[in-house]
């Protein structure tokens, strides 16, 4: 399985980026995804979701209402729309990916085998 994470840059406080992550190597619809980020200094915390069958979400409460993870099977590909940035928000962003996860796991990025490459977002104040 690869994972290829896309779509960080530059953005003033409350505005948006969208972030990609194309899964490839495997059927897409069998894993479920995860998005983590990592700020300089700081440990890995987990930020959205999605899982594989129902595509039921999860989010971190610091994005809650403003972040959107969806995935579209048919480009083999995950979302995050992330609304109303914060420079709190800057980080390595990193998409993740298993096939096995059980709900109680989503959330824990040690649960997940496949990870790929961050993409670095930054929010100015």
């Amino acid at each position: 399985v690869q994972l290829q994470a896309s779509g960080g840059g530059l953005v003033q406080a409350g505005g948006s980026l969208r972030l990609s992550c194309v899964l490839s190597g495997r059927t897409f619809r069998d894993y479920s995804v995860g998005w983590f980020r990592q700020a300089t200094g700081k440990e890995r915390e987990f930020v959205a979701a999605i899982k594989r069958s129902g595509g039921a979400t999860f989010y971190a409460d610091s994005v809650k209402d403003r972040f959107t993870i969806s995935r579209d099977n048919a480009k083999n590909t995950v979302y995050l729309q992330m609304n109303s940035l914060k420079p709190d928000d800057t980080a390595a962003y990193y998409c993740a990916a298993d096939k096995s996860l059980i709900t109680s796991s989503m959330t824990n990025g040690d649960a997940y085998d496949y990870w790929g490459q961050g993409t670095q977002v930054t929010v100015s104040s």
